[in-house]
């Protein structure tokens, strides 16, 4: 009896081990995508260019809060002229934290609708090398792949084609 449920046991270990043998199996680097795709290089551009402008604003916020601090910092500052330079910063520093705060939010929106816009390309990308080159599964998150198995150049290829 035990060396018959042995030998099930290995007919069945055989029997999936040729079943993994004959699949056809790819691993996409996702993050390598988004990092070196021409599609993700073209939405990043897109975006700096987008947000220039606002970014350029914080950097004038921020020096003039540098040049009021330089005033109120100089020797012979009456209290009254300290005072106002003092509200003045405190408005200034108000301003630039809530423009960060937009900016950063209306980013991170522009930035995930551009990145929903790439991942559906990737996918097709993905789609198309699957069906021609008849692979069964692949996988866009491992614990640990072959490089063998990885096919994240294909797909960069395919995508800088379109």
């Amino acid at each position: 009896m035990k060396r018959h449920a042995c030998l099930l046991a290995a007919a069945a270990l055989l029997s999936a081990s040729a079943w993994a043998a004959e699949m056809k199996i790819g691993f996409v680097d996702t993050d390598r995508i988004l990092r070196e795709s021409a599609p993700a290089q073209r939405a990043g551009k897109k975006l700096e260019k987008e947000f220039d402008n606002r970014r350029q604003e914080l950097q004038k916020l921020s020096a003039q809060g540098k040049n009021l601090q330089a005033q109120m910092d100089r020797p012979g500052v009456s209290d009254s002229d300290r005072k106002a330079k003092e509200r003045d910063l405190i408005r200034l520093n108000q301003d630039f934290q809530r423009m960060q705060r937009e900016l950063n939010e209306d980013l991170n929106a522009r930035r995930n609708e551009e990145l929903a816009g790439i991942q559906e390309r990737v996918n097709g990308a993905i789609q198309q090398i699957a069906n021609n080159e008849k692979y069964d599964l692949i996988l866009q998150e491992a614990a640990w792949r072959n490089p063998r198995i990885d096919i994240t150049d294909k797909v960069l290829r395919l995508l800088s084609e379109k």
